[in-house]
Formats: C-alpha cells, sequence, structure tokens
C-alpha cells in the first residue's frame, strides 16, 4: 500500500513530541527533584539543551580524541602503558600517529617506551582504531570534544598522556571490565608459574 512508509514515519515524528510534553508533566509532578532533567541517557521526546549553562552527559562510549594512559608509580612517577608497538599507526587510517621509538645506547636494543609521540587531531577522525587495537591498553578515547583552537593541534607525548583515573572517571563500565580481564590474566599466568 503506497503511503504507508510515509505514516509510520508521522507516527514516529508525532510519538517524539508527545512523549516530550509527558516528560515534562512528570517533571512538575516529582515537584523539581533532584533529578537530571533532560540531560540524562534516559530522557525521551525532543528537547533543546542550553548548551554553555547546561550540557548532555555522555555516554561512556562517546568518542573524540585519543590520549595515553600512564600509570602512577609510588613515587609519582609516570609509568606511560605505551611500548612504541606501532600497532596504533599501523591500524590508523588517516595515519596520524608517528611515533619514534628510542635504543639503549649501551645495548642497542629497543627501549619499551616511545622517545617521541605525535598525534594531528586536525587528521584524527576520531574511529577509535588505534585504541581498539592496542594490546597494552595504552591508547583510549577521550571526552573532551571542547578543543576548537585558530591553529593547528599536533600534539606531542606529554600534551596525550592522562592518568589511568581519568579514565575510569570517564568510562568507569569498560575501566571495571578491563581490570577484571587483567586481573584474570595474572592470575592464570600465577597458576601456570
Amino acid at each position: 500500500m503506497y503511503g504507508l512508509g510515509l505514516l509510520k514515519g508521522l507516527s514516529v515524528t508525532l510519538n517524539r513530541f508527545v512523549e516530550s510534553y509527558t516528560e515534562d508533566v512528570r517533571w512538575l509532578i516529582k515537584r523539581y527533584a533532584k533529578v537530571e532533567f533532560r540531560s540524562s541517557k534516559d530522557a525521551r521526546g525532543t528537547f533543546t539543551i542550553e548548551y554553555p549553562e547546561q550540557q548532555v552527559i555522555m555516554a561512556e562510549e562517546f568518542r573524540v580524541n585519543p590520549f595515553l594512559v600512564y600509570d602512577e608509580g609510588e613515587n609519582g612517577e609516570k609509568n606511560i602503558r605505551c611500548t612504541s608497538c606501532g600497532i596504533c599507526a599501523k591500524a590508523c587510517p588517516p595515519q596520524c600517529i608517528w611515533i619514534v621509538r628510542s635504543n639503549d645506547p649501551a645495548t642497542g636494543r629497543p627501549v619499551p617506551q616511545p622517545a617521541e609521540f605525535y598525534i594531528d587531531t586536525d587528521i584524527c577522525m576520531n574511529c577509535g582504531m588505534c585504541a581498539e587495537y592496542c594490546p597494552f591498553d595504552a591508547i583510549k578515547m577521550d571526552h573532551d570534544f571542547e578543543v576548537a583552537s585558530y591553529t593547528r593541534s599536533l600534539k606531542n607525548k606529554e600534551q596525550l598522556m592522562k592518568p589511568a583515573t581519568y579514565y575510569k572517571s570517564i568510562r568507569p563500565l569498560n575501566f571495571a571490565r578491563e581490570e577484571a580481564a587483567r586481573a584474570e590474566k595474572a592470575a592464570a599466568k600465577a597458576a601456570k608459574a
């Protein structure tokens, strides 16, 4: 039957329109309870956020720019997880990641930390392939989307590094899942030895 798809589309629009007003009525009934209104992930209907004053709560899987994760040592040193293997640079579709490896002058062997690490965030398409393929969980995707500037955004290793506690704060479920997998792997290694 002709026009059935059009009617289905209009019914979705009408449903969203009606849901937005039923949400308003529910909110008024709660008498201004301390509940995030219109900025939670469970909000329904159509709504407008007055951006600088209100911000939408980001979904945990929201991704913008990559950053390097480091673990904080006992003496405050930054133990970067990156081993400069180069898998992230190979997996990057626009090739916006550059890694410079360093060698130990005494032995000539590679040092498992990058000497230099650059990401050109102007070229980065925020696909998350670098974070997906990193075997050491050293590179993750950030939630910070307010990064507009008038200059080129070529970020070096120091600008990209953020602690594991920051990653835990923006993605608690993913962090818990990864830590459980890491503990399970360590227990399996200890049982084998």
